[in-house]
Order: C-alpha cells, then structure tokens, then sequence
C-alpha cells in the first residue's frame, strides 16, 4: 500500500511525515523544503502477529508495511504548472490513496503561503487543482468514447457518464463524490486515472492545547469533519508536534504518554487503520518455525487470489486452503495447532472460499 501525503506549504506535512516514519525528511518554514518526494515504510502493528511470533519464535518476522510519500508542496495554477505543479500531479498518480495534511493550528511563529489559516480554502485550492488536471482527462476519454459510439451503441452508457462526470467535475467536486449507478459508470472511474477519485483520508493539524481540550470544540477540524461527510472521505484528528515527540520515545514511555492524552494509539497507528477501512483491505496470517508473516489484501479476496500474494505459482496450481480463524487459535487452541485440528477449528477450504481477517491459513498447491 502506497500513500501520498499532500498539503499546502508549511501545514505540517513534512513534520507529520518525520514524526511516523523517522525517515529523516526535510522540513523547515518555508514553501517548498520539500522537493522530490521523500519515502518512508512503515510496519502496519498488528498484535496478533506479534502473539504468533511469540508461540513460533520464528526466524523470520514480517509484518504489512505501507509506503508513505511525501509529496511537494502545492500552490495555485499546478494543473497549468505552477510551482512544482507537474511533479506533484505525477506523484498523485502513483499513490493507492491521499493523506491530505490540513492545517488547523494557529501559528504567529510559521508562515501560511496564503496569509491565514482557513482550512477549507485550502482543500479547496489542493481539490480544485486535481479537478482541473481531471477534466482534461475525462475530455479526452469523451471524445474517444464518443467516436466509438458511431460504430458500437453501446458505448451511450460510457458516454452519458462522461458527460455527467465532467458537469460534476465543473461545479468544483471531486470525482470521489460522484453518484455511481451501474457497473460502467464504477469501470470508467477505475479506468480514468482521475486524481480526485483517489480516496482520502483528511489528516487534520491540530494544535496540542486543541488536541488535548477536544476536537469538537475546534471549529477548524468541524468544518473538516463536513467536507469529509461530503466527500465519503475519512477524517483523522492529529497533532504533528505530539507525534513528533512520540517518536523518539521508547514503547512503555510511549505508552504512558498517550493514556496521559487518553489515547490507546498514535495518530499512525490511527491512520494506518483509517487507510485499512478507506482502501477496504484486511491481513490473513502465515505462522511457522521458517517465518511468521502478514499479507494485506482486499475484503473479498478469494483464496486463489490471496495465495496469489504469496506466489504466482500458489495461486495457478491452487488445491485448497487449511485455514484457522486467529481467534479460535489462540482462545480455543491456546495457540497450538495440533490442538486445533484435533478439535476440527482446522478448516479445509477450496477456491470460493472468501479469505476473513485474521485467518491463519497454510496453503496446498501443485505446479
């Protein structure tokens, strides 16, 4: 999973970014510190994985990872190419889903690039720029769906949704938001590499004193919170200068931190599970002496399919999966396999099995 942290200058974005991922980016007040885009993985927590490892000791250890990119920032006129307008598009592209870093906090000490904060003129400035670059692609796609249309009718439902996709796009909404009726429709949004059909999570910016007193009583975050509604978006409420300290803390201090905050997760972990929930993806387990590992894959994968994940080969010559679900392993079982398949918990499942998250599960295939 790939993630895109984007935002205006000096929202906090590369703050942010440091704070999760240690990865050591630029980040200074002044627009622009960060320029080609910097890169971090993170392992996604996962305690039943950690509760395995401990039942198998094994010799290899590996958990779900996301990649996080920190995007340049963004100005006014980047679908025409201002500032670093064209890179910043291009760097959308390749990303699964958006972070979008807004600024909340009130700050004499750091300059916004516009003057004032005002969190819905910018997530109006960074939407509309996505909007424009995708009208231009959903024209071009138009034209050559209406060109079709001469020789093959069916085309009208393609055409139609077009037309209705670029009304849309012109009232300044983003394509995410958009109505889908049929299968057509959900094929061209998937099919269009539209920027603003990417799903988002708004990471909202807070200041700790808003943090800590509660986010209802911030009136920045609540106008957030209307857009997200809107949009079918997630929300997330964060303070980058808290995760900034988080991040150097060792795990019981850590720990001691947030419930003094009346936390039980960091604002990672936190959104690592909103981009879980945005993306509509689960993690099935592989445990053994060899390696206790993590795979992430769609709600709705089949057990081909998520075999697949492991091998090409797993998947072409698929027999059936032995599968276990975490729970009844660890409750019933008292994480011992021998014991699960004495008392039948071990099931044998073929290729319309649907994978369920935290299903234990060891693969039998032939090439």
């Amino acid at each position: 999973m790939k993630l895109g942290m984007v935002g205006l200058p000096n929202v906090g974005k590369s703050t942010l970014f440091n704070a999760i991922t240690n990865a050591g980016a630029g980040a200074a007040n002044y627009p622009f510190c960060t320029i080609e885009p910097n890169v971090g993985m993170v392992s996604v927590p996962d305690e039943r994985l950690e509760k395995l490892a401990e039942i198998y000791n094994p010799d290899k250890f590996t958990p779900a990872t996301i990649e996080f990119v920190d995007i340049a920032g963004l100005v006014k006129g980047a679908s025409k190419g201002e500032g670093l307008g064209n890179k910043f598009l291009s760097n959308i592209r390749e990303v699964d889903a958006i972070v979008h870093v807004v600024r909340c906090f009130e700050s004499t000490d750091i300059i916004h690039v516009e003057g004032s904060v005002d969190p819905v003129r910018d997530i109006e400035t960074i939407n509309l720029e996505l909007i424009f670059s995708d009208m231009e692609i959903a024209a071009r796609r138009l034209d050559k769906a209406q060109k079709a249309l001469k020789g093959d009718k069916s085309m009208q439902t393609e055409v139609d949704f077009l037309k209705r996709l670029i009304a849309h796009l012109e009232e300044g909404l983003p394509a995410r938001s958009i109505e889908i009726q049929n299968d057509t429709e959900a094929e061209v949004i998937a099919t269009t590499s539209l920027l603003s059909a990417k799903p988002v999570i708004y990471a909202c910016n807070l200041s700790e004193d808003d943090f800590k007193g509660g986010i209802n009583s911030c009136e920045n975050y609540n106008k957030v919170a209307e857009i997200a509604k809107r949009e079918k978006a997630e929300i997330l409420p964060i303070c980058a200068a808290l995760e900034e300290q988080l991040a150097d803390m060792p795990d019981e201090e850590k720990a001691m931190f947030l419930e003094d905050l009346g936390l039980e997760r960091s604002g990672l972990d936190r959104m690592i599970k909103s981009c879980y929930s945005l993306l509509g993806l689960i993690s099935y387990l592989t445990a053994g002496k060899p390696e206790v590992r993590a795979w992430t894959i769609k709600k709705g994968t089949k057990a081909p399919q998520a075999a697949g994940k492991i091998h090409s080969d797993f998947e072409r010559g698929f027999i059936r999966a032995e599968v276990v679900s975490y729970d009844d392993f660890i409750n019933k079982c008292d994480g011992n396999m021998v014991t699960a398949r004495e008392k039948g918990l071990v099931r044998s499942e073929g290729k319309e099995y649907v994978m369920q998250d935290g299903d234990i599960v060891l693969f039998r295939f032939n090439v």
